[in-house]
């Protein structure tokens, strides 16, 4: 009986959205799976035929929009054949026999709203560039194993707003006058690192500078930001017209803002942007799908799966700012959102209570630890259904375990950026497949479809 009780939904990455209403199928739990495709990623770099005859920036579009040589109209063919055989070898693991036909429809992708500069979000980074000089602020071709690396500048890359790439030249400009070495490699030393650039579809530009203090005095770091500050504000850099400057002393790749807040130096903390009609505030290191228009399209999405199940409790895992559960809040008894990340948590609030919403609740903590113990005390009137948007890290098992374990649960919504790797490997616990000894009480989940949402929409794989 597992093996009919089959999982037969889950997801599909970078295309770009179905309309299509999805069956309730006639099981007695069902789910669905969108996928999107958020936060930049590193491309494996696929060298074509004449790799070394191709231009620098020719070689940087290949490797950051793979696609971008290809028409719209390719571009969708060739990512829906791509997810096809992503979801044949899903439904391989329940049924080995089956490698040729998938048991359920994967529907047909609706182009995009926006094709070109609809990125939100870029993060330039600092090396060598093509003409050997180390404050190049670009992005990279080649990698730290092979010591190959370049840095080159993205001027031409059809993915990023021009006002990024403004940005991006400015502070190249101001670390080429800077006394101050970039620090390329923590254990070498120097002090400038990135830049992530951020904008919402009002125009507002806020700049996040990262630093490395090494062993310079708390007085010199101090001069640094206010160098910074002048030529932001009043110097060449004026022509950004930023809204926000923000400086983190970091010390290693990646810190949190325990280890190392965010420091305003300029401008307004937050800026706002508006998804179907609600505001959501967006912080210097707030996660928010970097594709405003594709975003929209997605959360509709989301309602349309969710109608066989409005006025049901729903849970948000990985809810980040809370974008998901407050555009559905006004279908729902109630949302719960859980997610990790504090400051995403406070700004979940916010948002809420910015839009006057009083029926969603934030939690802040391991969706692993919070979910066991959350699940169990929740009343089941009205029915319950669980939306789950994990990182590219994927789902916790504890995670899987309580949501499968949870009878009341109706419906599951399952968000992924890249099936080709966890969902792949998450799937099989979906169905009870785990190969372990995780102790399940359900059975497995039915899923009726495949939607294919992507906010990487033109260019990027």
């Amino acid at each position: 009986m597992l093996m009919k009780k089959i999982f037969t939904a889950l997801l599909h990455r970078a295309g770009d959205i179905t309309r299509a209403p999805v069956g309730s199928a006639a099981v007695s739990r069902s789910s669905v799976s969108v996928t999107c495709t958020g936060e930049r990623r590193r491309v494996k770099q696929r060298r074509s035929p004449g790799w070394e005859a191709l231009s620098w920036e020719e070689r940087l579009a290949d490797t950051v929009t793979p696609l971008w040589r290809l028409s719209y109209g390719e571009q969708l063919k060739w990512k829906q054949e791509q997810q096809h055989k992503i979801l044949l070898q899903m439904t391989t693991v329940l049924d080995a026999c089956n490698k040729r036909e998938l048991t359920f429809p994967l529907l047909p992708i609706v182009p995009s709203p926006v094709r070109d500069e609809y990125r939100n979000k870029s993060t330039f980074s600092i090396n060598r560039g093509v003409d050997g000089n180390p404050k190049t602020v670009g992005f990279y071709i080649g990698t730290g194993k092979g010591r190959n690396i370049v840095c080159v500048h993205g001027d031409h890359l059809l993915n990023m707003p021009s006002k990024h790439k403004l940005v991006g030249r400015c502070y190249e400009e101001f670390i080429r006058a800077s006394p101050l070495e970039p620090c390329i490699l923590f254990h070498d030393g120097g002090h400038w690192r990135e830049i992530t650039v951020r904008t919402n579809s009002a125009g507002s530009t806020m700049a996040i500078v990262y630093f490395h203090p090494q062993n310079l005095p708390p007085e010199e770091v101090s001069v640094q930001k206010a160098a910074l500050v002048e030529f932001f504000t009043k110097g060449p850099g004026a022509v950004c017209q930023l809204d926000s400057l923000y400086f983190q002393e970091s010390t290693m790749t990646r810190c949190s803002l325990e280890e190392s807040p965010y420091q305003l130096l300029y401008g307004e903390p937050h800026f706002y942007e508006e998804i179907l009609g609600f505001k959501f505030r967006i912080s210097a290191d707030s996660f928010f799908q970097v594709n405003r228009s594709a975003a929209e399209a997605l959360y509709t999405t989301v309602a349309e799966l969710n109608k066989a199940c409005e006025k049901a409790t729903l849970m948000d895992v990985c809810c980040g700012t809370g974008a998901i559960g407050i555009s559905l809040s006004s279908r729902m008894k109630k949302v719960i959102g859980v997610e990790l990340i504090e400051q995403a948590v406070e700004d979940a609030k916010h948002n809420a209570a910015l839009n006057g919403i009083q029926n969603c609740e934030f939690l802040s903590g391991k969706a692993e630890v919070v979910l066991p113990k959350l699940i169990p005390s929740l009343c089941s009137d009205g029915g319950l259904m669980a939306i789950v948007n994990p990182s590219r890290a994927g789902l916790h098992y504890r995670v899987i375990r309580a949501l499968r374990n949870h009878s009341d649960i109706r419906r599951l919504i399952y968000i992924s950026c890249k099936p080709e790797d966890k969902a792949v490997a998450e799937f099989g616990r979906w169905h009870g497949f785990s190969g372990s000894s995780e102790k399940t009480l359900c059975e497995g989940w039915v899923g009726s479809s495949t939607m294919l949402v992507a906010l990487r929409m033109q260019h990027e794989v």
